[in-house]
């Protein structure tokens, strides 16, 4: 590490921080003043609406937009650079174009590695508080409340041979008419039903009450009633919820875990948690991706300085949501594939940063 790299990293890293908590005071009083109704309805103190509610909303706006403001941040300082002709200076000394963007590969490297951990972990908790509190209070008096009070029928795959059913309620983590068949070629060869089922948290495991169960053999069955009995099923109450948030809410473990009980189930609307499992990875990709663009775009000193690099700067980043939006549409309402989806703009961009670095003046 250089004097020039320290000052470029140290520079670029102030700049990116700067913007990005001055967005979220904005954005956090913009919201405000949007929900000062319902803040008011609560009936919760100002400490309350903060833990319950703005711990979840500031990580959870702030990573979604985590790279544009890197992008942004990129331009703006490097527009300043060029401006004052200290990137003529460094490229007029014998430093390569190359050698000259390597801080700013190592901040986005930095940028990219923290976004990563978050959207792994710390914005899934973030948009827990953030949904339940938005659903409980704001989203009350709605048609459709994604969270409370649904009772559902219920019908899943368990694993290769059992199937169940079950008529659940998602606020008391209750069931009754529950199924559960055996099946063996194309034939059932067990059968279990209960009154009722109900999730036991001391044990982690399924209650049944009232069983019945069946053992079936060509034309002879074996029948056994028993009043209660605990069952290690591989769902959990979250599982059976119909809930459009679940993924949001999915640290990127759990998510996988998720995944790959839905795909055995065969259930629908497996491309649109997909799309967020590789978007986690691919976005913080995308932050690499925009601070070579932004760096190429701005270190030519141009007239109209900052406000030219600025205005290109927000071009791309739209063009860049753009493709991010029709690329997930193409996915959840299509075939498109979901990895493709997810990393559709970044190879995109990635042919427009090659072009760029190709053309940028050395």
């Amino acid at each position: 590490m250089k004097k020039l790299d320290w000052y470029i990293l140290k520079n670029l890293l102030t700049t990116f921080f700067f913007s990005l908590f001055l967005f979220a005071f904005i954005t956090v009083v913009i919201d405000i003043s949007e929900k000062t109704d319902d803040f008011v309805k609560s009936g919760l103190s100002a400490s309350q609406i903060v833990k319950q509610y703005y711990f979840g909303f500031v990580p959870h706006i702030l990573a979604m937009l985590f790279p544009l403001f890197v992008f942004i941040a990129v331009i703006y300082f490097t527009s300043k650079m060029a401006g004052r002709s200290e990137v003529i200076a460094i490229l007029a000394s014998g430093t390569s174009y190359r050698r000259f963007l390597r801080p700013y590969l190592m901040a986005g490297l930095i940028l990219a590695s923290v976004l990563w951990l978050v959207n792994r972990y710390v914005v899934p908790k973030a948009n827990e508080i953030r949904v339940s509190f938005q659903v409980r209070y704001i989203d009350a008096n709605s048609s459709y409340n994604p969270l409370v009070g649904q009772r559902s029928n219920i019908y899943i795959r368990i694993d290769s041979f059992r199937y169940a059913g079950v008529n659940y309620d998602t606020t008391s983590k209750t069931g009754n008419s529950f199924f559960m068949q055996h099946i063996t070629g194309n034939k059932v060869d067990y059968n279990l039903r209960a009154e009722t089922i109900r999730w036991d948290t001391a044990s982690n495991k399924w209650i049944l009450e009232n069983v019945i169960e069946r053992w079936i053999n060509g034309l002879t069955e074996k029948v056994t009633m028993t009043p209660t009995m605990k069952m290690n099923f591989n769902f959990k109450p979250f599982d059976l919820k119909r809930d459009e948030y679940s993924k949001d809410k999915l640290m990127t473990p759990e998510l996988d875990r998720f995944i790959k009980l839905e795909e055995l189930r065969g259930s629908e609307g497996l491309n649109a948690l997909k799309v967020e499992r590789y978007r986690r990875d691919a976005t913080p990709f995308a932050v690499i991706l925009l601070s070579l663009i932004g760096v190429v775009v701005a270190s030519r000193k141009v007239r109209g300085g900052s406000g030219v690099h600025m205005a290109i700067g927000f071009i791309t980043a739209a063009m860049f949501i753009l493709t991010d939006r029709f690329s997930t549409i193409f996915s959840t309402k299509g075939d498109f594939h979901p990895l493709l989806a997810a990393w559709t703009p970044n190879i995109i961009f990635s042919v427009i940063a090659i072009y760029l670095y190709r053309r940028a003046p050395k």
